[in-house]
This record gives C-alpha cells, structure tokens and sequence, in this order.
C-alpha cells in the first residue's frame, strides 16, 4: 500500500465536499443546488469508510494527506467529471482487496448519479 497514494485520494475527496458546498451555496439552479447538495451530505461518510477499511485491512493508520488545496473555477459538472476521472485512474493504485474496492464503487456511484442529476435535471 503506498500511503502517499491513499492519502492524496482520501484527502482530495473529503476537500470535494467543501468545494461542492461552495457550489452548492453560489448556484442559481434549483436542481444543481439540490445535486450538489446531497453529494457534500454523502461523500464524507463513503470516504471515511474507504479509509477505515484500508487501515484496518492493512494494520496502519494513513498519516500523508495534501497539506495544500487547490481553488477551482469550473463548473459543477465539470468539476464532478474531473472527480470521475480522478476516482477512475486513482483505484488502479489502492488496495486491490474486494471490500475497499466495493467502497471506491459507492464513491464512484454517488459521483455518477451526481453527474446524471447536474446534466440533465433542471
């Protein structure tokens, strides 16, 4: 298990609930606001399980996160596609066990239905 790599991908999620808050609260559409909303509501929790799976699989506690953020300046939906595509390439390098990829599969569900909802609800 590289730690550096869990670490960036637990710390680049969590940081994708305040950064899909701040969304959530500039947006002036109703449904982008509620699909931003119920993705900040349930990330946390679908990321907290990943990471407590993986050290309890493996014994060790993940102590490397990103010390420094990015702001961004895209949209919403463009935003979550990046987040999709950054889960997709990420997995390749967490722990390969079933139950700890069953978890990155929530993540990557929740990001998807929020994708769905973001471009095609009004």
């Amino acid at each position: 298990m590289d730690k550096n790599t869990v670490g960036e991908f637990i710390g680049n999620l969590f940081h994708s609930a305040t950064i899909t808050h701040f969304m959530h609260l500039q947006s002036k559409s109703y449904s982008q606001h509620i699909a931003l909303g119920t993705y900040y509501d349930e990330i946390i929790e679908l990321v907290d399980a990943v990471a407590e799976s993986i050290q309890g699989c493996y014994g060790e506690l993940i102590t490397t996160y990103p010390q420094m953020f990015s702001n961004v300046s895209v949209t919403p939906l463009e935003y979550m596609t990046m987040l999709q595509v950054f889960v997709a390439d990420s997995r390749v390098d967490l722990p390969q066990e079933s139950n700890i990829q069953n978890e990155v599969d929530n993540i990557a569900t929740l990001i998807d239905s929020t994708i769905y909802k973001l471009a095609f609800l009004e």
